[in-house]
């Protein structure tokens, strides 16, 4: 507490008194070589710090842990690694609102029946649009993601949402993923989503198109984790001034940082990518 305070401009006399410590007994503390446990709280709230700041400060406490034990290969708690980034004033960003779910009806499109978990590639990709504002208007985003590893696939990014932002965006997960028949791709009810273009797009890559049920986001409940995730992440973090600028955060957000550096819980902690590689070599990736 007193170094606390003689480092914020106190002076360490004035310190003592109020806290009742003699003067001779605080500075032969202060002389005192730092036991092993302090130099090592030290050490690791050092390495914490790094993990957060490559994470782009949004790395949690239980993120961080896995980051040190898994790709840093440190011997550490996640009890203790909440508290030395509570004494080091580090945290993570805030998760989404806790809210309940709705009880819809599914329609006879609905191939999913909000069964997301597949156990290969390919097997089914959800795919859905965000928008966001700048100050030259507003930016649209379609992505396609694998259910499987959580990886998005496919993105296309324009000042419009229209069906050939949804079949631009289905496009690069085709030709990125080459699936075999019988893969579904499911979305909403959207316009863009229901025309012509797109599942066209679909059946001619020998795939199934699937639609939830009409105003219910949890028939799409991945797809919009993602997009609250990206929200919290990037979007919100600061006021954006051109499309340009926006798009380019958006790319280096989804292909850098979420597909390649990003570790999901539901992934036991693993990137999307690292978990294909691990599916793929388990003996080598373990």
């Amino acid at each position: 507490m007193i170094g606390e305070l003689t480092g914020a401009g106190f002076p360490a006399k004035v310190c003592c008194r109020l806290l009742g410590v003699s003067s001779p007994g605080y500075y032969k503390y202060r002389k005192r070589p730092l036991s092993p446990t302090r130099m090592r709280r030290q050490w690791l709230t050092g390495l914490i710090r790094e993990v957060h700041t490559a994470s782009r400060g949004t790395y949690g406490s239980r993120r961080i842990h896995a980051e040190l034990t898994r790709g840093m290969n440190v011997t550490v708690s996640e009890h203790l690694v909440a508290e030395l980034m509570s004494l080091a004033g580090i945290a993570g960003l805030p998760g989404p609102a806790k809210v309940k779910r709705l009880r819809g009806i599914a329609t006879s499109d609905d191939l999913v029946h909000r069964k997301f978990h597949r156990l290969s590639p390919n097997e089914l990709w959800v795919t859905d649009i965000t928008e966001h504002p700048t100050r030259e208007g507003k930016v649209y985003c379609c992505a396609v993601m694998d259910t499987f590893s959580r990886r998005i696939v496919g993105w296309s990014i324009d000042s419009s949402q229209d069906s050939a932002l949804v079949v631009n965006a289905l496009d690069m997960a085709i030709r990125n993923r080459r699936p075999g028949p019988g893969g579904i791709v499911h979305a909403d009810h959207g316009v863009q989503f229901t025309s012509w273009a797109f599942t066209n797009k679909i059946r001619s890559a020998g795939l199934m198109p699937s639609f939830g049920t009409i105003g219910d986001g949890y028939d799409n409940a991945m797809m919009e984790s993602f997009w609250s995730s990206m929200q919290i992440e990037l979007l919100n973090r600061k006021r954006w001034k051109t499309r340009t600028d926006l798009a380019n955060a958006i790319f280096d957000y989804i292909e850098i940082f979420y597909n390649r550096q990003r570790r999901h819980s539901g992934l036991d902690y693993r990137t999307p990518i690292e978990h294909e590689l691990h599916c793929q070599n388990p003996s080598q990736t373990a």
